[in-house]
């Protein structure tokens, strides 16, 4: 069991969706990477981050791809590279990340509500 949160706390967590517009391996971290640039749109603009997602995906097969990230915690140094958001997924049967995206195509920036 989870522990119980307000409403206000969720609305604290800033989730937004973006287009992924570069992918490149990052073999200097410490567990399997890729390096993503996203572009959230106008109010957020173009921020990196980290995800692991090597068992799933190759960094050419996410460009034009949409994802969700928070994009409201501080920066984070993970080796060389600062990752600015946290691009989220879930787990699949093995603990492999999939990636959470909207079912349809929406405007770069929108924010989960």
């Amino acid at each position: 069991m989870t522990d119980t949160i307000t409403y206000a706390d969720f609305e604290a967590v800033d989730i937004r969706v973006g287009t992924v517009i570069d992918a490149q391996p990052f073999p200097e971290a410490r567990k399997p990477a890729i390096k993503l640039t996203i572009d959230f749109g106008g109010e957020i603009g173009v921020k990196k981050s980290s995800a692991q997602l090597t068992v799933h995906y190759k960094p050419d097969q996410l460009i034009g791809r949409q994802v969700c990230a928070v994009v409201n915690f501080p920066p984070r140094q993970i080796g060389p590279f600062m990752s600015e958001v946290l691009t989220l997924g879930m787990p699949d049967e093995d603990g492999a990340v999939v990636l959470i995206k909207p079912d349809f195509r929406v405007p770069d920036g929108g924010r989960l509500f």
